[in-house]
């Protein structure tokens, strides 16, 4: 049986645990609590330096814990802050965005602005991915351990995803190890189903439904069409099953406009819009400026660019990863959109970025814990940095969006 401790919390860490200290005086992370609690925690992990563990009692409550919507929270992975009213949710991000550029990123006072709140608190999600339970039912990956937990609610998608993965019936047996549902802006569902086996197993649709099948090789279109349609400030966008598009579809404007304020572009400027993606920010900024110059390296989300960006003459695609692409063009771009996957940006990346000296550059994040880390290494370059505002676009979850402007020394 592992050891348990009463001990009090003290503040929060990035990845959604409350951090405290055990009798010895190492540091222990817990999940689902809150900065002054008391709790009985149990160990279920002993590191050299830290350990984890997981709350079996709350002894002396903070008066800002609720009671969770979801029946499965704290068993579930998926939801971090449910026992948090969503002001508080809102505060705690702040406060980890603030620490994480203080301590990572050597920022005596960092100005980081008020958080952008989500329009929607729950039932904001248009893209959701499931795993398979060894039983064939739909779950989401356990807290804190291996294995799936079977659902029965889930408050987070959009309604339409909420009444369509009920209905569904897979067999693990024909080696479909997840499934996603994207909910496009005309409330369409395209089903992806994602395995490691090369070809598509047999499957039958009882109703109208979009269905690919994503391998590790290639998407196979099994019925209906392989791709949704997202509108952004009364924009449409093609994203494809296997494209990466945002899931929180105001946030995802209120982003763009956030972006374009803060660069403001002019019309004979050159910006490059690196990890572009499916196109949302080039499609928004083309207009204005002289040239725009994408780079992406999906195949599938290339696709979509040249799609989505297919009206503007001013706009090239580069297909190829950033750090390999960037260096190679040898441009002085006046600003630099990044939008990279949450491990920032690749020391080569980096390099071609200082290279390439931008005037301005517009950092997208969805880790304050790297975004910190990349700043950190562009102000000892040359950058001032001018402020960061934190995007909730993930309610009940410790995740989220950060929007960093960074300007060139003169």
């Amino acid at each position: 049986m592992n050891e348990k401790f009463e001990i009090e919390l003290g503040g929060a860490s990035f990845g959604g645990d409350s951090v405290g200290k055990l009798p010895d005086g190492k540091t222990i992370f817990v999940p689902f609590g809150i900065t002054g609690e008391r709790v009985e925690v149990e160990v279920i992990e002993d590191k050299r330096n830290f350990a984890r563990g997981r709350i079996t009692r709350v002894l002396e409550a903070s008066p800002k814990r609720i009671t969770p919507r979801c029946p499965h929270f704290m068993e579930c992975g998926g939801c971090h802050y449910q026992h948090l009213a969503y002001a508080d949710q809102l505060e705690l991000k702040k406060e980890i965005v603030t620490g994480q550029l203080k301590r990572i990123g050597k920022i005596d006072e960092p100005r980081v602005e008020k958080i952008v709140p989500s329009p929607a608190q729950w039932n904001y999600r248009n893209t959701v991915q499931f795993h398979l339970s060894p039983n064939g039912k739909p779950g989401f990956q356990r807290a804190g351990a291996r294995g799936v937990v079977e659902i029965r609610e889930c408050h987070l998608p959009l309604p339409p995803i909420n009444d369509l993965w009920p209905k569904l019936e897979l067999d693990p047996r024909t080696g479909i190890e997840r499934f996603s549902i994207r909910c496009g802006s005309d409330d369409e569902t395209l089903l992806g189903l994602e395995s490691s086996q090369p070809t598509p197993p047999e499957f039958e649709v009882d109703f109208p439904l979009s269905v690919v099948y994503l391998s590790p090789e290639q998407a196979f279109l099994l019925s209906g069409e392989d791709y949704s349609l997202m509108q952004v400030r009364e924009r449409t966008f093609k994203v494809s099953a296997g494209s990466f598009f945002q899931v929180n579809l105001p946030q995802a404007a209120a982003m763009v406009e956030h972006v374009l304020a803060g660069l403001k572009p002019g019309k004979n400027d050159l910006l490059v819009d690196a990890y572009c993606g499916a196109g949302l920010f080039s499609a928004f900024i083309a207009p204005s400026l002289k040239k725009v110059i994408g780079i992406e390296l999906s195949e599938s989300s290339c696709n979509d660019y040249a799609v989505n960006l297919d009206e503007f003459e001013n706009v090239e695609l580069y297909i190829g990863a950033v750090e390999q692409v960037l260096p190679e063009l040898k441009i002085k771009p006046a600003a630099v959109i990044l939008d990279p996957p949450r491990a920032g940006l690749d020391p080569a990346a980096l390099a071609g970025l200082i290279q390439s000296e931008p005037q301005r550059i517009a950092y997208v994040s969805c880790d304050p814990s790297t975004l910190a880390r990349d700043i950190q290494k562009l102000v000892a370059s040359g950058y001032r940095l001018e402020s960061v505002t934190p995007f909730d676009l993930f309610p009940q979850t410790y995740h989220v969006e950060s929007v960093a402007f960074l300007s060139l020394n003169k």
